[in-house]
C-alpha cells in the first residue's frame, strides 16, 4: 500500500508485552479482531516489536478510527506520518505537528524520540534536541519538558514515524483470549459495565436478560437490546437470550415470604444461567453486583445466590462504588441508555423490607417448597435469541 496515498496509524499494545512465551497467541488475536472491524475497508494490519500498524485509504479513516476506539487490548493510538529517515525530514514533520498543536490551543511542547534503528547517526536524545530546536527557533511553541501542553513523538523503526496527539485505548487483553462468560444483563448502569470489564480482560461475552411482560414494557427490553448492542461493539459481537420470567416472578410472589422475594429471584436467575452456560459454552457467570449496594448484595445474600451456580460467578464491580461505575458507563457509552426510565424485572414485586442476611439452609428450604423448577425449564425453553454485530 502506498503510504503517500494512505492513512497510517501507530497503535501501542500495552499489556500484551508482558505475556512472555504466550505473546504470539495474544498478538494474533488482537490482529484478527482489528481485521474483523476493518473487513472490506482495504486496510492492512500488522504487529511488530510492541506496535501495531494500520494502513488504509483516506476514505477508510472513519472506519479505522471507529475500530481503534472500540478495540480492546490497546493502550493508545495516533494517526502518524511516515517520513524519510533523515534529520531534515524529521524536523519538517515535527514542525508541522507543532503547528497543528498550536492551532488546537497548545502553547508549550516537547519532543520524545525513540530510536530502534541503531544505524541512524543521532541517538534518541539528539533527535529530540534537533527537532525541538527547530520548533522553538521558528517561534511555533515554547519548550516545556516537564508539563508540556503537547508531546510530539518520533519513532525510528523500520520506517520513521512522526505523530502528535494520541488517543487513549481501552487497554486490557484482546477479546477472545480469556474464554467465554455469560453476562446477566439488566437495564441498569452496573451490568453493562461489568460486561465491559470482563471484555477488557479478554473474555468473550454472551448476554442473558429476564423479561416479565406485561409488568415490564417493550421499551425495557429495547433498552437492554441497545445495551447489548453497545457491548457488542467492544466485544466483536454478542448474543442476547431473552427469557420470559413472568410466571416465575408471580410464583415467588404467591408462594414465598415477601421479604425473601429478591434473594429467591436471584436464585432462580442463577438456575437459568446454568442452563444458558451449558447451551452457549460459557465457562463463567458475570454479574454487575457491588458489595452492599442493594439488599441482595450483602455477603450472606451473595452466598445464597452462589449456592445455585454451577459455574464460577465473576463480579468485577464488587469493590467499586457507584461514582466509579458511572464514570466507566459514560466512557463506554452505556450510561445514557441505562438511565432511561424503563424498569426491568429486578424491581418487580420488590419487598419493602427485604431480608438482608439470609440463612442459606432456611432459604434453600423456602426455594424447595415453591416447586418452581418446572417453570424455570419452561421459561428457558421459551427464550428469544438475538445477535448483535460489532459495527455501528
Amino acid at each position: 500500500m502506498d503510504a503517500d496515498r494512505s492513512a497510517v496509524y501507530l497503535v501501542k499494545v500495552g499489556e500484551l508485552t508482558l505475556k512472555g512465551g504466550n505473546i504470539k497467541d495474544f498478538e494474533q488475536r488482537l490482529v484478527q479482531n482489528a481485521q474483523l472491524y476493518l473487513e472490506g475497508k482495504n486496510a492492512h494490519v500488522r504487529l511488530r516489536s510492541g506496535r501495531m500498524y494500520v494502513e488504509a485509504p483516506e476514505s477508510s479513516v472513519p472506519a479505522v478510527e471507529y475500530a481503534l476506539n472500540h478495540l480492546v487490548g490497546i493502550a493508545g493510538w495516533a494517526k502518524a506520518r511516515i517520513v524519510e529517515a533523515r534529520i531534515e525530514d524529521i524536523r519538517c514533520a515535527v514542525m508541522e505537528e507543532a503547528v497543528k498543536a498550536r492551532d488546537a490551543g497548545a502553547r508549550t511542547f516537547k519532543v520524545e524520540a525513540r530510536r530502534s534503528d541503531k544505524s541512524f547517526p543521532l541517538n534518541s536524545h539528539e533527535i529530540s534536541c534537533e527537532a525541538g530546536a527547530a520548533v522553538h527557533e521558528a517561534g511555533i511553541l515554547s519548550v516545556d519538558v516537564h508539563r508540556p501542553d503537547a508531546v510530539i513523538w518520533v519513532e525510528l523503526r523500520e520506517r520513521c514515524y512522526v505523530y502528535g496527539a494520541q488517543k487513549p485505548g481501552h487497554r486490557g487483553l484482546p477479546c477472545g483470549t480469556g474464554g467465554k462468560g455469560l453476562l446477566l444483563l439488566s437495564g441498569g448502569i452496573d451490568s453493562p459495565v461489568a460486561g465491559f470489564r470482563m471484555l477488557s480482560r479478554g473474555m468473550k461475552i454472551d448476554c442473558l436478560y429476564f423479561h416479565s411482560h406485561p409488568y415490564t414494557s417493550p421499551e425495557a427490553q429495547g433498552k437492554v437490546e441497545d445495551l447489548a448492542r453497545a457491548l457488542a461493539r467492544y466485544g466483536v459481537g454478542t448474543h442476547l437470550n431473552v427469557v420470559p420470567f413472568t410466571k416465575v416472578q408471580e410464583k415467588i410472589r404467591d408462594t414465598a415470604p415477601p421479604d425473601y422475594a429478591t434473594v429467591l429471584l436471584r436464585m432462580c436467575m442463577m438456575k437459568v444461567a446454568n442452563k444458558a452456560c451449558a447451551m452457549t459454552g460459557a465457562k463463567a457467570i458475570v454479574t454487575g453486583e457491588s458489595l452492599g449496594q442493594v439488599a441482595s448484595q450483602t455477603v450472606e445474600n451473595l452466598t445464597v445466590t452462589n449456592s445455585c451456580a454451577e459455574y464460577p460467578v465473576l463480579r468485577p464491580l464488587i469493590g467499586m462504588d457507584k461514582d466509579e461505575i458511572i464514570a466507566v458507563a459514560k466512557r463506554i457509552g452505556t450510561y445514557e441508555t441505562s438511565i432511561l426510565p424503563y424498569e426491568d424485572c429486578c424491581v418487580l414485586f420488590s419487598p419493602r423490607h427485604p431480608v438482608l442476611r439470609a440463612n442459606l439452609e432456611e432459604t434453600e428450604a423456602i426455594y424447595r417448597s415453591m416447586d418452581i423448577e418446572g417453570l424455570l425449564e419452561e421459561a428457558f425453553e421459551q427464550r428469544e435469541h438475538k445477535r448483535f454485530g460489532w459495527l455501528p
